[in-house]
């Protein structure tokens, strides 16, 4: 039976790779000539070529400034997806606890569980950084964890921003102290000397986008107070792997990477990719050369593990340069000599850059597992390769073995966390963890209970209850804009990569490609952008380099533009496409557009003619454009990239179709603008790097929405006008929503939150409300991190100070909002 269903899950994703139409078969993943796309570090690099490092910080510095305004009340309901899961970087189990884990994700935090993943609680989602590079917690004490940020895959997508250095906690993550470098890039790996807790070493790739030389290995001999860098290779070369001897903390193993990342170029491999071994303690460092490859063009990622049973036999798997498979290579005495073992049967789809490599079982220095773009496994050595956990999500980063249960390993990959307990032969899906990246959100507008939503490497998915951990593929891909019919719910377009634009009919049971008319010798984006005409469903508009429209839903299209962009971009990254299309809702035949390259088109005789009114915008990447839904002559536009001392913005607004422009951006922090929505009270939502943020007066004046959102990339957003909710799209958080129906901007509720207070907090049993007066008509609700209310008291009076219980609540972050039904105010509270 179990040879059947690997089969099925076999046939299914071929099929998709190959384009079937059955929804049934719409399973897929990325297939393996579509390699990881730059697609958001071209949007927030352009036209400079580079991330501005530090306005990340200083953005998140403003953002909890602004919290303390109106409107931190408001929480945002989460919306699911829980059962698809989003790309893990890290996974680490206590040597003492067998049922808990934490899992680093590539931009979603960190999430731990005590219950075998039943239950899992983000804990590190105060800090900066959602980006994860690795997680490692002490031997000798298992509540002492450290995290270092920045993810160390270099597909360079999916990251937007290097890490901010190195975190510990003492508390098994309940609290967190930053501990210092926080130049150094992403961190690939954290290693502590087994003898002495203060001994910690720290791999670093160093800053992703540029020459520099903070990174390499660095040392701290007091817990992380201060740091030496201890092997330097080049301005270009990081490490990207360690490994260190089980009970000698003065032999340390570390690979090294040779990377180069641009707009127009990328380098993963040369000369200086190499292994380095350390005697005494990493004070000094030798490259380990003997049967080792020695060309540049042999040597890209390398990766290298120590085996536990055996500290004499080490592996290392290297890829060339170009990223293919190069070879493994096994020692017995420590890294002296290395021989090379059997990778002709590991498959090689050519971008291995992207993968963990080598793990070595600890209870066995014979059994190895290849933790690549499938998992592949070795039980002699090398010598034979199997396939292990055969049929999961592809693309691997990282897989762990749980000491204290044999046969349990856990795998992290770009679909999410895989358990098995036989060592991969068959295994089960986590299906709770929030973390899925969302390109684009969608709800039909006929039932709000079907919601869509575009995933980085997870296909176009929906729920058709509203639930969270509910959520289905229908087309495969990665999944961009899905949009639904709104007059017949049964007819859904949806996108993946590079503009392939499926439709079905029958509510996503079968897709076909409607892309007939549409020049396959046009420029396509990453995440094309696809709309209806808001009046019109039989008519939508496809953006290429040339806009297209079709008038019989998509049975073919005709170009409406002359290539609105400034031409091809050069080098492998490319520009040169629309990104955004909006139709006025108040006369369809006014149309905007926008382009990656920094142009704004508008035509008011439905693509007659076309006139650019971005002269005097910024030159950078369109992010959207949006038509007023409550004045013809009015539109907005927004962008990502980064100003660089220039005196310009993220949002403007014009009142005259363009001729003339308003920069409404002034009062926030130089930092991307991914989207911008009106509502019905005339209030405007940007979805942005650090959350989302709103306005109630044309962008005069800007404040953060909500309180327990974190510092999450917001990608897309989504207004269900029949039940006034407004949805987002989050890079690393799946969705949440909130109710906007009673104006939520409009009310104000300072004065009454400077009344109460809570204390103490963090908490450990129960929580007290402090108040100046006694009030009357009090409720009091406790909401977890992801805003689902899980407690809630009502007191016809609440004293000055008033007692509640936690008992029976797990560790974690919550909120108390506290409402006398026309204001209130919401308080963070920490259980340890």
């Amino acid at each position: 039976m179990i040879a059947m269903v690997r089969l099925l899950i076999l046939s299914v994703a071929v099929c998709c790779a190959l384009g079937c139409s059955s929804s049934s078969e719409k399973k897929s993943f990325t297939a393996q000539n579509e390699t990881p796309h730059d697609f958001m570090f071209m949007q927030r690099a352009y036209p400079t070529g580079e991330i501005k490092t530090d306005a990340y910080s200083n953005a998140i510095r403003w953002k909890k400034e602004q919290q303390q305004r109106s409107n931190a009340a408001v929480l945002w309901e989460f919306a699911g997806p829980s059962n698809v899961g989003g790309r893990i970087t890290d996974i680490e189990i206590p040597i003492d606890q067998s049922q808990t884990y934490y899992v680093g994700t590539a931009s979603g935090g960190v999430f731990k569980t005590t219950d075998g993943g039943s239950t899992w609680i983000p804990i590190f989602d105060d800090q900066e950084m959602l980006s994860i590079g690795d997680i490692e917690i002490s031997e000798n004490n298992t509540e002492t964890v450290w995290v270092g940020t920045g993810e160390v895959n270099a597909g360079g997508g999916s990251l937007a921003y290097d890490g901010n250095g190195m975190f510990k906690s003492t508390d098994g993550g309940s609290t967190w102290e930053s501990k210092g470098l926080p130049n150094v890039g992403s961190i690939s790996k954290i290693v502590i000397d087994p003898n002495d807790d203060n001994t910690i070493f720290v791999s670093a790739m160093g800053p992703l986008f540029r020459n520099d030389t903070n990174r390499g290995v660095y040392r701290s001999i007091d817990g992380g107070t201060t740091w030496e860098q201890k092997l330097f290779v080049s301005d270009i070369t990081g490490v990207i792997d360690m490994a260190i001897h089980p009970t000698n903390g003065d032999i340390v193993y570390a690979a090294s990477w040779e990377r180069i990342r641009r707009p127009e170029f990328r380098q993963y491999g040369g000369e200086t990719s190499r292994l380095y071994r350390s005697l005494d303690g990493g004070e000094s460092w030798t490259e380990m050369t003997n049967g080792l490859p020695s060309l540049a063009a042999d040597k890209g990622r390398i990766s290298i593990d120590i085996s536990t049973s055996n500290p004499n036999v080490l592996y290392s798997r290297y890829a060339d340069a170009i990223g293919n498979i190069q070879g493994v290579y096994k020692t017995v005495d420590g890294g002296d000599v290395w021989t090379e073992v059997n990778s002709a049967d590991l498959i090689n789809v050519g971008f291995h850059w992207w993968f963990r490599g080598i793990v070595v079982d600890p209870s066995d220095e014979n059994i190895i597992y290849n933790v690549d773009f499938d998992v592949q496994k070795s039980i002699d050595g090398g010598n034979t390769w199997s396939a292990a956990f055969f049929g999961a999500h592809v693309d691997q980063h990282a897989l762990v073995f749980n000491k204290l249960v044999p046969g349990a390993v856990l795998l992290g990959n770009d679909g999410g966390l895989y358990y098995s307990d036989d060592d991969g032969d068959s295994y089960v899906k986590d299906i709770t963890l929030p973390i899925t990246q969302l390109y684009r959100v969608h709800v039909d507008a006929q039932n709000g209970a079907k919601v869509y939503g575009g995933a980085q490497d997870n296909n176009t998915i929906r729920t058709t209850t509203g639930s969270i951990d509910d959520w289905s593929p229908i087309n495969g891909g990665d999944g961009f804009q899905p949009i639904v019919d709104h007059t017949n719910t049964d007819v859904i377009y949806s996108l993946r990569q590079n503009g392939k634009l499926w439709k079905s009919i029958d509510n996503g049971l079968i897709f076909f490609l409607s892309v007939d008319g549409i020049s396959s010798g046009d420029r396509k984006n990453w995440d094309t952008p696809v709309v209806m005409d808001p009046l019109d469903s039989q008519i939508l508009y496809y953006g290429a380099n040339r806009l297209y429209k079709t008038t019989n839903a998509a049975e073919d299209w005709t170009a409406i533009s002359p290539d609105l962009t400034n031409g091809p971009g050069g080098g492998n990254l490319s520009f040169g496409t629309i990104i955004s299309i909006s139709v006025s809702p108040i006369d369809t035949s006014t149309i905007y557009v926008g382009t990656d390259d920094g142009n704004v088109w508008i035509t008011n005789d439905g693509g007659g003619s076309w006139n650019n009114i971005s002269s005097t915008l910024p030159n950078r990447w369109v992010t959207k454009v949006l038509a007023s839904r409550s004045d013809l002559n009015t539109v907005y536009v927004t962008f990502s990239g980064y100003r660089y001392g220039e005196d310009s913005g993220h949002v403007y607004k014009s009142d005259d179709n363009g001729a003339n422009w308003t920069d409404i951006s002034s009062g926030l922090p130089d930092i991307p603008v991914n989207d911008i929505l009106e509502d019905s009270y005339g209030n405007l939502f940007l979805g942005t790097d650090i959350g989302v943020l709103a306005s109630a007066d044309q962008g005069v004046n800007w404040n953060v929405l909500g309180e327990n959102l974190p510092s999450v990339v917001v990608t897309d957003m989504d207004i269900h006008e029949a039940s006034e909710y407004l949805y987002i799209g989050t890079y690393g958080r799946s969705m949440y929503k909130l109710d906007i129906a009673e104006d939520i901007l409009s009310v104000s509720n300072i004065s009454f939150s400077e009344t109460i207070s809570i204390y103490p907090n963090p908490a450990s049993h129960y929580f007290n409300i402090s108040a100046s007066e006694s009030l009357e008509n009090i409720s009091v609700g406790i909401y977890d991190a992801m805003g689902r209310e899980i407690s809630r008291i009502d007191f016809s009076m609440l004293n000055r100070d008033e007692r509640l219980s936690m008992e029976g609540f797990s560790k974690g972050m919550y909120f108390v909002r506290i409402s006398n039904g026309t204001s209130q105010t919401t308080k963070k509270l920490l259980l340890k």
